[in-house]
């Protein structure tokens, strides 16, 4: 009986840069309370947002994400021709049909890739980098962009205070490659489907609807374990962790997290949500590349990254910054 052969793949995986691009037109609480009731007070009181980004018509999803994963690959040090493995995450993507990931790897130059989109919610970009490191990992891979881009305004009524005053757009990206030291933990995912109508776009709408407080107690609740055993599978503690970069889509529950697991006063906390919005699958890598550019996070910190939103899914691992 033949055998079937695998390829050798790399003993781990790293990020090796990160990207991101953001919409050039600011929203601020004020703009907001002039079309509808509601003013900066509550919606910082609720959400912690002071302004987010909405894209323009030109700055579509395809766009976007090239701009940022153009921004990655430079990063990187890697050319478009070393990039076998393109994911897109997203749950805006303007069509069904065609995916988004094989037209940015085209726009940018990367010849035949492997390519295709992934919607996992608020969760896509950490389940891709996921994906991606074990691809590196089994050999099906080498060097894999990750994108997570979102149009959330195409799917979102801007004149519905409870989701237009929190959701927005922009893109965000990052380049693995393989690495002898391993520099991404394991990642623990999972998904509690029986709440799969709390975040959605109704059948024959196109509005996005959320059950804002039936979120807010799932993730206060339930996630904490899932940092904790992300943690455990890569064999750190909190007092390891240097960075804590969770999906922004409330300060609340980023500062309940953070303080739930106990991690040292010196860990720095992501709050990007208070000028981005919640970017839904581009939200932790582009709260990741403002840390770095800022310098509020430097290469080679330990960061706890989270990922949850629609499906119910959630995704967390540790990962080693560039």
């Amino acid at each position: 009986m033949t055998t079937i052969q695998l390829p050798a793949g790399a003993k781990g995986a790293r990020i090796l840069g990160f990207g991101d691009y953001r919409p050039r037109r600011r929203v601020t609480n004020d703009e907001l309370a002039r079309t509808m009731d509601t003013n900066d007070e509550w919606i910082q009181a609720r959400v912690g947002i002071a302004e987010r980004r909405w894209a323009e018509p030109d700055e579509t999803l395809v766009e976007m994400s090239v701009a940022a994963g153009g921004k990655a690959l430079a990063a990187s040090g890697l050319a478009a021709t070393d990039i076998d493995l393109v994911l897109l995450a997203t749950t805006s993507p303007p069509t069904a049909i065609p995916g988004i990931a094989p037209q940015v790897a085209h726009q940018l130059g990367i010849p035949r890739p492997g390519a295709f989109d992934l919607n996992a919610g608020c969760a896509g970009w950490c389940y891709a980098l996921g994906s991606a490191a074990d691809s590196i990992r089994s050999g099906s891979a080498r060097n894999v962009l990750v994108v997570g881009g979102e149009r959330l305004t195409d799917y979102t009524n801007l004149d519905d205070r409870g989701t237009a005053v929190i959701f927005a757009d922009g893109a965000g990206a990052a380049v693995l490659g393989p690495s002898d030291v391993p520099a991404i933990g394991p990642v623990v995912w999972g998904s509690d489907g029986d709440l799969h109508e709390a975040i959605a776009v109704p059948l024959g709408e196109k509005g996005m609807s959320m059950a804002g407080q039936a979120v807010y107690r799932w993730a206060t609740t339930k996630l904490t374990a899932t940092l904790e055993e992300a943690m455990r599978r890569a064999g750190v503690t909190p007092d390891d962790i240097d960075v804590f970069a969770p999906h922004q889509a409330n300060l609340r529950i980023i500062e309940l997290m953070a303080k739930r697991l106990k991690l040292p006063e010196r860990t720095v906390i992501a709050r990007d949500i208070v000028r981005s919005g919640n970017t839904s699958a581009a939200s932790v890598p582009l709260a990741l590349s403002a840390l770095l550019e800022s310098g509020e996070a430097k290469s080679g910190d330990l960061a706890l990254l989270l990922g949850y939103g629609a499906g119910l899914t959630f995704a967390g691992q540790v990962v080693v910054l560039p």
